[in-house]
């Protein structure tokens, strides 16, 4: 097998905003995962980036200009100014106004356009950015502790050179602003592997939501009780996502990898191994298919640190020491060091096989009905946010790729969706 070529997103300063005391959410994790990466020399075997900052342009691509304007101005010392825009964009408890709110956006989502920009120009197999992967953000509003929808924005950009992208999220939560963003198109498939029921956030999910008009039986739900553990994750993962590679044949995959799924998640409630959950990762690396990762949910620091340190390693094909190597943050891993120690919780696996067995048969007879593997017409798009050739020419707005190289970009007019309230669904001028 001839050696990927791999590149991963690094930014100092994205580990050190903070969301607020108490909150479960806390960007340090990222961290620690790139103080394990480092030390266990993984850097070497990767091309390792300080990512691009996304500008406001690049966030309305997907989200409402009114709402990123809102992020770039509040700030906890102002906040007493926007109190009507507080709740229009549900901003305030699980996603609160702290210092530097507006840049993490920018750092995160940056990391995770340059990612795609990178795979669109074949300067890379794989990418990783594991401060991304915020599923939750609509457009017109922040959710679940995520504000700007990186993955859509990557997405978006990825269609400019791919006929068509499958998504897959293996968070606990609901991949839910993803697959609202794409629901009525044909050219991005979302899988989406989660808890559903008993009122967990964000509620939605439902096996049966499948999409609509063009985008119909192009969403995919895996919808989990409590309690799964790795053997019966496999068990459903790998036969749907085998499935669906064969009916719609992606040009390119974005993974969300979201750690909260592991067994002992602060918020979760599943009983993945940190190994379980790095085979769903392997299996899709497997598929030989050019691959965006990105992190997302995981509220207990050092297992996120864990779970994507191995994850890391398993993308770059590097068999690694379970013996942690010492690093500044040594004394979080205590008392065992140990990169796979048994995070497995006591709470009864609610989900029978035969539960799982009815959910791939359902997922499988709604695949027959797609239209094999969608073609698309070519079509003129805007230009590339930057030249990853030539550094020079990112300073120059004014140069324009060759025409040989526009005339090879896809994108047709129904790319995204924005539930019963999207304002933009009749319109095939969107700038996209």
């Amino acid at each position: 097998m001839s050696k990927k070529k791999v590149v991963y997103f690094w930014d100092p300063d994205v580990g050190n905003f903070h969301y607020g005391p108490g909150h479960p959410m806390k960007p340090q994790r990222l961290a620690v995962t790139h103080s394990l990466v480092h030390h266990y020399g993984m850097y070497k075997k990767m091309m390792v980036y300080k990512p691009y900052r996304a500008t406001m342009h690049d966030m309305c691509r997907f989200h409402s200009y009114e709402y990123i304007d809102f992020l770039q101005r509040i700030s906890p010392h102002n906040v007493q100014n926007f109190t009507k825009s507080l709740g229009m964009f549900n901003v305030g408890d699980d996603c609160p106004v702290f210092d530097g709110l507006y840049d993490f956006c920018s750092r995160y989502t940056g990391a995770s356009l340059e990612g795609a920009m990178k795979l669109n120009h074949q300067c890379a197999d794989i990418a990783i950015n594991w401060s991304g992967g915020l599923h939750h953000a609509k457009k017109f509003e922040a959710s679940g502790f995520c504000y700007v929808n990186d993955i859509v924005i990557a997405i978006l950009e990825l269609l400019k050179y791919h006929p068509r992208v499958l998504y897959v999220d293996i968070d606990i939560h609901h991949g839910d602003g993803v697959q609202e963003a794409f629901y009525l198109t044909d050219r991005v498939m979302t899988v989406s592997f989660h808890k559903y029921g008993n009122y967990f956030f964000p509620g939605t999910g439902d096996m049966f939501e499948i999409g609509a008009d063009s985008g119909r039986y192009y969403s995919v739900n895996v919808p989990l009780k409590e309690g799964i553990d790795d053997n019966m994750y496999m068990h459903v993962f790998k036969p749907v996502m085998q499935s669906v590679m064969d009916f719609f044949q992606p040009t390119c995959i974005v993974l969300q990898c979201g750690a909260d799924s592991l067994g002992s998640d602060r918020l979760g409630c599943f009983s993945l191994s940190v190994k379980g959950h790095g085979e769903c990762v392997k299996f899709i690396k497997d598929l030989g298919v050019p691959l965006l990762v990105l992190g997302g949910g995981g509220y207990t620091v050092r297992n996120v640190a864990r779970c994507w340190t191995h994850e890391t390693s398993v993308l770059i094909n590097e068999d690694i020491s379970n013996e942690i190597p010492y690093n500044e943050y040594f004394e979080y891993f205590a008392p065992d060091f140990s990169l796979h120690p048994d995070i497995s919780t006591k709470q009864e696996n609610l989900n029978t096989r035969q539960y799982l067995e009815s959910i791939r048969q359902f997922i499988h007879e709604n695949l027959k009905y797609l239209s094999h593997a969608p073609s698309v017409q070519m079509q003129d798009i805007p230009t590339d946010i930057f030249n990853l050739e030539d550094p020079e020419e990112n300073l120059n707005p004014d140069i324009r790729n060759h025409q040989e190289t526009e005339d090879r970009r896809i994108e047709p007019n129904n790319e995204f969706y924005d539930g019963e309230q999207d304002n933009d669904k009749e319109e095939a001028d969107l700038d996209v």
